[in-house]
């Protein structure tokens, strides 16, 4: 497959498969900025440090998925027993063509793309994953927005009975989460349906979520199953738990510490104990963004 670069990131940044799977390995390589084919995304180049090679294994044995437990281990353990077929994905509010949709049919005509991203966790950890997707803006040309559409709303299934976490109700459920409309648009802005050329598996959203590389991990919603755009800013389940902790925005800010800890530096996944801290760059080094956000005050918009 071909690879989109986005900014300095090129397959030797990708995290590679583990000799686990025993299949191909990711091929080395590298590409310029004209590679990209979109203008005004590459942003600045960034230099970037040597990343230590973490498995697949590593990368989808450590997440956040508070339906199947609040571990960093429990998504990969009770995950499996998430349905994903069949999968209906409700769209609804201010769109042309609301209905209760099949995967297949939501992602019909859209053009699965590979793109390379920083993945960046607000608990000040990090990595970089190859996902395939599409742009969430092509899906919503698709569905219709209407005027008078300020913001997307967005919604994880509830299978109570696969789901230990929901069992337990660690958190209120179901997960919400949203953007602005025009942060939906940006073409960064993506619906994941693959990882390292496989579907999703179910701890790391199956089979489709959001990934928004400029903010923190857990805007990116995993197993979506509703998509509503709405006139004012919706609800987010972070949001709702402290609001002073976890912002509507929640850019990755350097800038901007976690009340609890800093948001200076991360670390990234696999480096050991003892591997050296890298600065947090800011919008996760996506400066293209920036002009979302012209005119805003990001240290009270957090």
């Amino acid at each position: 497959m071909a690879y989109r670069w986005i900014n300095d990131l090129t397959q030797a940044n990708v995290t590679p498969r583990g000799a686990w799977m025993n299949r191909r390995q990711l091929i080395a390589g590298s590409a310029g900025l004209g590679a990209l084919g979109l203008s005004g995304i590459a942003g600045r180049a960034v230099a970037q440090d040597a990343l230590e090679p973490n498995t697949l294994e590593e990368i989808t044995s450590y997440n956040n998925f508070y339906e199947f437990g609040t571990g960093k281990t429990d998504p990969a353990e009770n995950a499996g027993a998430m349905v994903t077929d069949p999968w209906v994905v409700k769209v609804d509010g201010l769109v042309d063509n609301p209905g209760d949709y099949s995967l297949a049919d939501l992602i019909d005509g859209m053009t699965i793309e590979d793109r390379i991203y920083r993945f960046r966790c607000v608990e000040a950890w990090s990595r970089v994953v190859p996902w395939q997707g599409f742009e969430l803006a092509d899906l919503l040309a698709k569905l219709g927005v209407q005027a008078g559409a300020t913001h997307v709303a967005f919604e994880t299934v509830v299978q109570p009975d696969n789901m230990p976490g929901v069992q337990r109700q660690v958190i209120d459920f179901p997960y919400v989460e949203g953007l602005r409309l025009d942060e939906a648009m940006h073409p960064l802005t993506i619906m994941a349906t693959g990882l390292y050329g496989e579907p999703l598996p179910n701890q790391s959203g199956a089979p489709l979520r959001l990934v928004v590389p400029w903010k923190y991990g857990f805007k990116s919603i995993k197993s979506i199953s509703r998509i509503s755009l709405v006139d004012a800013q919706p609800a987010t389940t972070w949001n709702l738990i402290s609001a002073e902790e976890y912002g509507f925005y929640s850019n990755v800010n350097p800038t901007v510490d976690h009340p609890r800890w800093s948001q200076a530096t991360e670390r990234k996944i696999g480096g050991g104990l003892f591997a050296a801290r890298q600065d947090t760059l800011m919008f996760n080094g996506y400066d293209d963004v920036a002009s979302l956000y012209e005119g805003m005050d990001l240290s009270r918009e957090y």
